[in-house]
């Protein structure tokens, strides 16, 4: 028998604006007017500016380890603008601060989150996304399962999960491609392949060509995009959200980004990171490139930056001082967050803090003779 080719499969790279802020019209066509890209502009630096803070809060003692999100801010904004607020359902792992604050978490909660203070993993009603995930890849598996129950209920929602390209080494993150393409369910996988899987680069952590064409071996519509250009990750999430909403089942982005900042603030990336690379990678910012574009369409000037950077400032002090003058938690809430109701001895440890039947019956704790001498 003659031979054929059994599988063959192309994958697009779509770039909509440069790093010069020169846009494609063609491409661009009926994506994001110019007063939509103003705004997401301004929302970038807000969101920038805390990302800032929060370093020096870690800094300075203020606050504990935190994960820098400069740089990725675009492939962020870009996928959540795509998505419904209030109906989509945003899965994090932990550099999409923007998506998150887009869709109605307030900003003083990822802080608090980063504090050590657990409020700020309760999401508020009404917000559906879930909380930061630090394990890698396991929030793919959950994305999953929540994008399955809206199929299984008919309900014209779409759960998005984010990652980076690190978390596409992990078992998990198979699984949940497997289960999503074969049950067909509604969901988006959004990779930030940021080149660095802590201080492993891409390369030397997968063979791939690119991080899109996982993918391919589970039959997933993939695309790769600038992700650093707004549009184009607009575009391509738009694309995969309405189709996954129409039926269509999941999609893969691999958004091709930059780290700019360490890891986390527990690192040090001059350690293995060639300064150069981090210089070039610089010039591609989204936000240099979105405020070039809004300068020669004559949107933007040098005024306007200034009063932004001060509306900022502002914004993100009111944000720290929220963060920081938050009531200290009651400890009643060891019980009732974790008890449906109490009985007599969990009532009895709520009111005294002290756990009474420990102490008058040493064997509920092995202290008995006969378990002192085994």
């Amino acid at each position: 028998m003659p031979k054929k080719t059994a599988y063959s499969a192309q994958i697009e790279y779509i770039q909509v604006m440069d790093e010069h802020g020169e846009v494609d019209p063609a491409l661009a066509r009926g994506l994001l007017d110019d007063q939509e890209i103003l705004a997401l502009y301004q929302f970038m630096v807000e969101c920038r500016q805390l990302d800032e803070i929060a370093f020096k809060l870690q800094r300075s003692g203020r606050m504990g380890t935190y994960p820098q999100n400069k740089g990725q801010e675009a492939a962020a904004i870009g996928t959540a603008y795509a998505a419904k607020k209030g109906q989509d359902f945003l899965v994090p792992c932990y550099r999409e601060n923007a998506a998150l604050f887009m869709h109605g978490l307030p900003m003083h909660y990822v802080l608090l989150h980063w504090m050590g203070d657990e409020r700020g993993n309760q999401i508020p009603p009404g917000v559906c996304q879930l909380p930061l995930c630090i394990p890698i890849g396991t929030q793919m598996l959950h994305a999953t399962g929540i994008a399955w129950a809206f199929k299984m209920r008919k309900e014209p929602r779409v759960a998005l999960t984010y990652f980076g390209d690190g978390a596409t080494s992990e078992g998990d993150f198979h699984e949940a491609m497997n289960f999503a393409s074969v049950f067909q369910v509604p969901c988006v996988f959004i990779c930030q392949n940021n080149q660095w899987a802590i201080s492993v680069p891409r390369e030397t952590q997968m063979n791939s060509e690119t991080v899109a064409q996982k993918a391919l071996a589970y039959d997933m519509p993939c695309v790769l995009v600038d992700g650093n250009d707004l549009l184009a990750v607009y575009k391509a999430s738009k694309e995969a959200i309405e189709r996954a909403r129409s039926g269509g089942g999941p999609s893969f982005i691999e958004a091709v980004t930059y780290r700019l900042a360490d890891h986390t603030t527990a690192d040090d990336a001059r350690r293995y990171r060639d300064p150069k690379e981090v210089e070039a990678w610089i010039a591609k910012d989204p936000i240099i490139r979105l405020r070039k574009y809004l300068e020669k369409k004559n949107l933007w000037d040098e005024s306007k930056e200034q009063a932004l950077q001060e509306r900022s400032k502002v914004k993100v002090a009111d944000v720290v001082k929220t963060a920081e003058g938050i009531a200290k938690p009651s400890t009643d809430d060891i019980f009732d967050h974790t008890f449906e109701t109490l009985n007599a001895e969990l009532e009895k440890q709520k009111r005294t803090m002290r756990t009474s039947s420990l102490g008058q019956d040493p064997n509920q704790v092995g202290l008995s003779s006969e378990a002192q001498h085994v």
